[in-house]
């Protein structure tokens, strides 16, 4: 479904794994090639040793890729199934204080997927997810892998690749 910048904003924010969590969407970028996130420490996701819980953290890098291409290519004219194939994640230093992260997707990026969807009808890529406290110390790196897959119109929705 294509919607809005603002509408996904909210839905996203109210989405109760993301709101539980305490994971707050700050903004899409215009046409959704960027996304910034905050990651909240509260009691809600703080774990033993007082910094946030390493699944909230998880959790927070997990679907913004796959949200961010599968509304740019929607836009772009494709039918697309997209979702977050593998992830890595590289607990650097304890979240203790608020966590933030900004992931955006360059012309580059988006060319060679559609090039690639066009020709293979497959696309999968490893993009970086950092994030940072306030203070401006970098705590964690992840790699997120997003596979996107280009559907015919013969294909039924509910296929899963």
């Amino acid at each position: 479904m294509v919607v809005s910048e603002r509408v996904l904003k909210w839905a996203m924010r109210l989405y109760p794994p993301l709101l539980s969590q305490r994971i707050w969407v700050q903004k899409f970028g215009k046409g959704f090639t960027s996304v910034e996130v905050k990651v909240s420490k509260s009691f809600l996701n703080k774990n033993y040793n007082h910094s946030i819980f390493g699944g909230t953290i998880f959790a927070a890098a997990d679907p913004f890729y796959a949200l961010l291409f599968d509304q740019i290519l929607q836009r772009r004219g494709f039918k697309v199934r997209v979702w977050l194939k593998s992830a890595q994640i590289q607990y650097l230093k304890p979240g203790r204080t608020n966590l933030y992260f900004r992931i955006s997707i360059s012309e580059e990026e988006i060319a060679e997927a559609e090039h690639i969807l066009k020709t293979v009808g497959k696309y999968v890529k490893a993009f970086p997810v950092e994030m940072y406290d306030k203070n401006g110390l970098h705590c964690v790196s992840l790699i997120n892998e997003v596979y996107v897959r280009n559907l015919y119109t013969d294909e039924k929705s509910t296929i899963a690749y």
